[in-house]
């Protein structure tokens, strides 16, 4: 078996030092779709976009810590931990968390150490739970959980792990906003560390069982948290302590997000589906996609 779950959890963790600038940030941005928003019909030059592209008022959106030094030590390199062993092809990014302890600086040096703090059984596949927990000279900054899947590598008899789903949001969205997808967001979204080729390359799409290549699911995770604090957190970056999701399915460049959020006492619950928009919409009809999940059991929780 590929995967020896007790040897890849005593394994010792790994620490390394990342820094990043201004740039990475404003690059990041770019890639989740700053610079333009559909809401208001506004240019690039819009104050309320300008906060996320311009180095000279630059708000960090809490989720660039999952790419902060190209996301060192990150999901790829995690994949090569003690005890793990498998085929880049079969692996699926399945859940995000992310715990802020203090507003991410626009520049910074830090420690970043990763380990794999679980390994589940979920019969047809193994979870991988790989955390990251970054600090600088002044203490904590954030924590990452990634639950990464490996298809066709459970069945050992191992812990199931928790349940993670979560009972729908009920009633009407209190917003709804939809985001379109560029064509090329894949491409722009990978220059900021995460060069899987089955964001890009046609070809190893379709050994991963994929018609195309697909858009990042943290790329998702980004559009999606930056919509929700610019349209119920009045533009402020600061008030989320915590994003959690889970991937409920895969994003076509091209496609039109729609992003729907509920209210709640100090958090907002989220539901991603994706398919729909013009252009995209006829073409998504022709792919047999109009609406499908891409994002559940999704909360911001914020002050």
């Amino acid at each position: 078996m590929p995967i020896d779950a007790a040897k890849a959890l005593a394994a010792e963790p790994r620490t390394g030092e990342i820094t990043w600038t201004t740039k990475d940030v404003q690059l990041y941005h770019l890639g989740i779709g700053a610079g333009a928003n559909p809401d208001k019909g506004s240019p690039a030059t819009d104050p309320d976009e300008l906060r996320y592209t311009l180095e000279s008022r630059l708000h960090v959106l809490p989720s660039f810590a999952t790419v902060a030094g190209a996301g060192s030590p990150g999901v790829i390199s995690g994949l090569s931990m003690p005890g793990v062993d498998v085929d880049l092809a079969r692996v699926l990014h399945g859940g995000q968390t992310l715990r802020i302890h203090r507003p991410l600086p626009a520049e910074g040096t830090a420690d970043a150490t990763g380990r794999i703090a679980a390994v589940y059984d979920k019969g047809k596949a193994a979870v991988l739970v790989m955390r990251t927990e970054v600090a600088d000279a002044e203490g904590p900054l954030w924590t990452n959980d990634a639950q990464i899947f490996v298809r066709g590598e459970g069945g050992w008899g191992g812990d199931r792990g928790p349940s993670t789903r979560l009972e729908p949001p009920t009633g009407e969205p209190d917003r709804t906003v939809e985001r379109p997808v560029r064509a090329d967001q894949a491409l722009l979204y990978r220059l900021s560390g995460d060069y899987n080729p089955l964001h890009a390359d046609p070809e190893f799409a379709k050994l991963a069982g994929f018609d195309r290549p697909i858009l990042h699911g943290l790329c998702t995770y980004g559009i999606t948290l930056k919509a929700v604090v610019d349209t119920l957190l009045g533009g402020d970056v600061t008030r989320v302590r915590a994003y959690t999701t889970r991937f409920a399915g895969v994003v076509y460049p091209g496609e039109t997000l729609r992003i729907r959020m509920w209210r709640e006492q100090g958090q907002v619950r989220v539901v991603v589906s994706a398919g729909m928009g013009v252009p995209p919409l006829e073409r998504s009809r022709e792919w047999g996609r109009e609406d499908a999940p891409v994002l559940a059991d999704t909360i911001v929780q914020h002050s």
